[in-house]
């Protein structure tokens, strides 16, 4: 099945490829010709996935998905939410995002957080379906590692005590993160569909 992922981000496609397996080719919306920016202007992660969704369904026509995450940090009140990609300002600067992140935790003992994903997938019926996939664990006191990306290296997650998402094999962070989950559970809808 050929099905449109709606991100540049080429780890997102890698990530969705490999959890996806045979069977699915992953495109992006510029292999279609479509560079501008998707919209993202709602309120929750399933608005923002669903907006972006939508956004590639009209144009194309095509089965796409889309996804929206938020690194949710306990002691910030879920903060940087739905603005982790922006965080320190309005470029998508993960350097960025991770040091202000880390400068506002310095002497915060509770570093619990976690990842969340909602990803909205709409085949030709045009009816949208939402799969859900978090990952807990804490923010690091320092970034480590050098695989991952966006908050990666400063994600501990609960499976893997005392290493980074950036310190891990891909294959081990499919296997627990909340993208990883989400996807999986719309690939086990879509093999019933």
């Amino acid at each position: 099945m050929r099905i449109i992922f709606a991100t540049a981000n080429p780890g997102k496609l890698r990530e969705a490829a490999e959890v996806l397996g045979e069977g699915y080719e992953i495109i992006s919306p510029a292999t279609l010709g479509i560079t501008e920016d998707i919209p993202e202007t709602g309120s929750t992660l399933q608005e923002n996935s669903l907006q972006k969704a939508r956004y590639l369904f009209e144009r194309t026509g095509l089965p796409c998905f889309a996804d929206d995450t938020g690194l949710e940090v306990d002691a910030l009140g879920g903060a940087p939410g739905i603005y982790s990609a922006r965080y320190a300002g309005p470029e998508h600067d993960s350097n960025a995002n991770m040091d202000k992140l880390l400068t506002e935790l310095i002497r915060i003992e509770n570093r619990d957080a976690r990842f969340h994903t909602v990803v909205t997938l709409i085949l030709a019926d045009g009816q949208p379906r939402f799969f859900e996939g978090v990952c807990e664990g804490a923010i690091a006191p320092r970034k480590a590692g050098c695989g991952g990306f966006g908050y990666d290296p400063v994600f501990l997650p609960d499976a893997y005590p005392g290493r980074t998402l950036a310190e891990v094999s891909e294959e081990e962070k499919n296997a627990v993160s909340h993208r990883g989950r989400a996807l999986r559970a719309m690939a086990d809808w879509l093999k019933s569909y």
